[in-house]
């Protein structure tokens, strides 16, 4: 026999994580057979009823009577969940019980009177902490054990006080029972939790993963758009004018734009597909596409890395490429990448253009996306005019990302 609380079953289980509806129990831990608790409890009723005696409604047998009621509400009330009775009215309840099934036992004549005694002080064990437990269990065992052997009231004639005495015992299946139940929960609410987590942990990826995709598609398109649109505007404007020369330059220009943005929407779809790119070979054929052939170098031990430090660093390249294209036509770029000990560095560097470059100093997204990329890294950028050296009037990008 199993001594517990009883815990009221909801219909259907709130997701891990979801506050429960306001009045609801907990839920039932696994294995508590709530079916079985009741039929026993009712089980104790129905015997006690059938064997006590005598029962009445004047004399002896309404005292018989009143006190079996009052130990039936007692044993009843073990259906009341946990978190609805404090534990101060619990102990309180519990003590009343016991006097009452003592009292019970002695004031009848025959029966099963000390059942309601065995079961209560099984429930003390669940129900109450173990110091408290233990005490209101001696003394039932102590009340119980004492009517007998005293012969107090009319009493049972034929029953050995040792049944009174062990009436206490059940407590430490009790006990047994608390402590099971509280390590089910401990274990449930860890794996809860550990479920919160990873759903915390896969959302924070997701928006990980958008912010990156974010960043690619601005690459693509912010800068190739942008000059589009600033190249058919010009276009537009230029047919009022008649000059026509101008006008096809300017859509010449819109068309080598067009092409050039398509190369890079390739190269983004062909990342985002790509779990592990080899980042020189990449790296070459993005410098190359850009029309600046043996225009990369690359220093110390080639290595390796992690899919995605080869992704950010294909994207911080075509970001500076696209830059350069865009505010320095016409001037050399230079692209080096280096294995050190302890990072991997990458550098573009373009000089001064030869021809008219775009106006207007852009949005400003494209040097907070590189940024983000090296953040997520654990790495540095440095992003700047160059003021000295044969580059000078022109302009570096620097990314150095720890191993």
């Amino acid at each position: 026999m199993r001594y517990g609380a009883a815990v009221p079953a909801t219909e259907t289980d709130p997701p891990p994580g979801a506050t429960p509806p306001t009045g609801a129990g907990p839920r039932p831990l696994p294995g508590q057979d709530l079916r079985t608790q009741w039929v026993a409890t009712l089980a104790v009723v129905v015997v006690g009823a059938l064997t006590i005696r005598p029962m009445g409604f004047s004399g002896r047998g309404l005292a018989v009577t009143a006190l079996f009621v009052v130990n039936c509400l007692a044993l009843l009330a073990r259906r009341l969940p946990e978190a609805k009775v404090p534990p101060r009215l619990a102990l309180v309840w519990l003590a009343l019980g016991v006097v009452a099934a003592a009292a019970l036992i002695g004031v009848s004549s025959t029966g099963t009177a000390y059942l309601f005694a065995f079961f209560l002080a099984g429930h003390a064990g669940y129900r109450l902490e173990i110091r408290p437990a233990l005490l209101l269990a001696l003394g039932c065992s102590l009340l119980c054990g004492g009517v007998l052997f005293l012969r107090i009231g009319p009493g049972y004639q034929e029953l050995p006080y040792v049944v009174g005495l062990v009436t206490g015992v059940p407590v430490v299946i009790g006990v047994v029972n608390r402590s099971r139940h509280r390590a089910i929960r401990a274990a449930i609410d860890a794996a809860e939790s550990a479920e919160r987590a990873a759903r915390a942990e896969a959302r924070t990826a997701v928006l990980t993963e958008r912010g990156r995709i974010a960043r690619d598609v601005h690459d693509v398109l912010a800068h190739s758009l942008a000059g589009i649109n600033m190249q058919l505007e010009l276009a537009d404007a230029l047919l009022d004018t008649g000059d026509l020369d101008r006008v096809r330059e300017a859509n010449d220009k819109a068309h080598s734009m067009v092409k050039e943005s398509l190369k890079q929407a390739q190269w983004t779809v062909h990342a985002l597909r790509e779990d592990a790119l080899p980042l020189v070979e990449s790296l070459t054929a993005m410098v190359e596409s850009s029309g600046h052939r043996d225009a990369l170098t690359v220093t110390g031990t080639v290595r390796e890395v992690p899919a995605r430090v080869t992704q950010n660093l294909l994207r911080i390249a075509q970001e500076a490429l696209t830059n350069a294209a865009r505010y320095a036509p016409g001037g050399e770029v230079r692209v080096e990448l280096e294995f050190a000990a302890a990072s991997t560095t990458l550098r573009v560097v373009n000089r001064p253009g030869t021809r008219e470059g775009a106006t207007g100093g852009g949005s400003g997204m494209g040097l907070i996306g590189m940024r983000e990329r090296v953040a997520l890294l654990g790495g540095t950028i440095t992003a700047g005019p160059v003021v000295e050296g044969p580059d000078q009037g022109g302009w570096q990008v620097e990314a150095v990302i720890p191993e």
